[in-house]
């Protein structure tokens, strides 16, 4: 089967790691997979060097109609089987694009419960026809585009995403590797937030928690924060409004995303808004406790394995983290075995894997 994957954009970010682990896993089947991307530049990619990745260049409105003739050109040679798209502005394209050349299966999926305002809306309203089938990463995401009219009707399923648990699972020796690379002392505590620095994960929210928390006199704790983003000035600065430069370390793009999971006493994710939370369920597939906004999917990976508070509310984010610093081993262990069982259970890649390649057949 040949498959071409379109996406808006190769960053690091949760959706370009599940484009990029669907393009691997499908490549081993034998198919045939290449990605197109239409701006910025690469973060995430494939395992596998020959699985092509093109660049469409859609930086503007203005570069629209080339993006447009070169997406064109690259379905009209490539002739896949199967074209999936992901997020808005990818899913938009390939949907316009079907007017001008054939495609024998169109697929789009939405990664989020917010992927922009009215307009975005109506426009995937009335491309809607153009797709043979449109997918959500989780049922609050899914039930989300249909009160927005994105969406014709109900005519929209859910396919949650998958984790590779050969890549994220519970590494024994992160710990002392990280304090010691981060020269931290053993006797700290370790909370760890993973992602982007733009509006949508919100560390402002994480940042005055845990202000609220330190001034609580807890044991030691250090907030390990990996990504970065346009919003990083603004976040160095609110770290030291708020006098927290020595209790924060800001780790940049890191590529040990499951070392720092497993070395991490607490994952947290402040977010305003999430589709699915990806990496949410990769820290329960590390057995690391988890804190996070009740926003979009979350609570659909979550379930019963972790704490939960609304968005927006630092107080309680505070006063979840300090619960979860609160509780024995023994229990935390229960907690923590059950989330990986979880993972295991409902967002196993291999099964995610499966039924795509379902819907691939149409």
């Amino acid at each position: 089967m040949k498959i071409l994957y379109v996406i808006t954009g190769l960053g690091q970010g949760g959706a370009e790691r599940v484009v990029c682990d669907l393009a691997n896993q499908m490549h081993k089947k034998g198919h045939s997979v290449k990605i197109a991307y239409l701006t910025g530049e690469i973060l995430t990619k494939p395992c596998f060097d020959d699985i092509e990745i093109i660049k469409l260049d859609l930086n503007s409105l203005l570069s629209m109609p080339k993006a447009y003739a070169h997406l064109l050109k690259l379905i009209k040679n490539f002739s896949p089987d199967v074209v999936h798209s992901h997020m808005v502005h990818a899913n938009i394209l390939t949907r316009l694009v079907r007017l001008a050349t054939p495609i024998k299966r169109l697929i789009c999926t939405a990664h989020n419960s917010d992927e922009g305002g009215p307009l975005r809306m109506y426009a995937y309203r009335i491309t809607h026809h153009l797709a043979d089938l449109t997918t959500n990463v989780s049922n609050e995401a899914a039930q989300a585009f249909i009160s927005k009219k994105a969406v014709q009707g109900t005519d929209i399923i859910t396919t949650y995403n998958g984790i590779d648990l050969s890549k994220f699972f519970y590494r024994i020796a992160a710990r002392d590797k990280i304090l010691n690379e981060l020269n931290i002392s053993s006797d700290s505590c370790l909370i760890l937030a993973v992602g982007r620095f733009n509006k949508q994960k919100d560390y402002p929210n994480l940042l005055h928690a845990f202000k609220v928390l330190k001034n609580r006199e807890v044991k030691k704790v250090k907030l390990l924060i990996a990504g970065d983003g346009e919003l990083r000035n603004e976040i160095e600065n609110k770290i030291s409004e708020l006098e927290l430069k020595n209790d924060i370390v800001l780790l940049g793009r890191r590529q040990d995303i499951p070392e720092l999971m497993s070395a991490a006493d607490i994952f947290i994710l402040p977010s305003l808004y999430e589709g699915f939370g990806l990496v949410v369920a990769e820290a329960m597939a590390c057995k690391t406790l988890v804190v996070a906004t009740d926003c979009g999917g979350v609570a659909e990976v979550v379930g019963n394995c972790g704490f939960l508070v609304p968005p927006q509310s630092p107080e309680q984010l505070a006063n979840a983290i300090f619960h979860a610093l609160s509780i024995d081993e023994e229990t935390k262990d229960k907690v923590t075995t059950n989330a990986r069982l979880r993972v295991e259970n409902l967002f196993c890649l291999e099964n995610t894997i499966n039924k795509w390649l379902e819907y691939y057949k149409g």
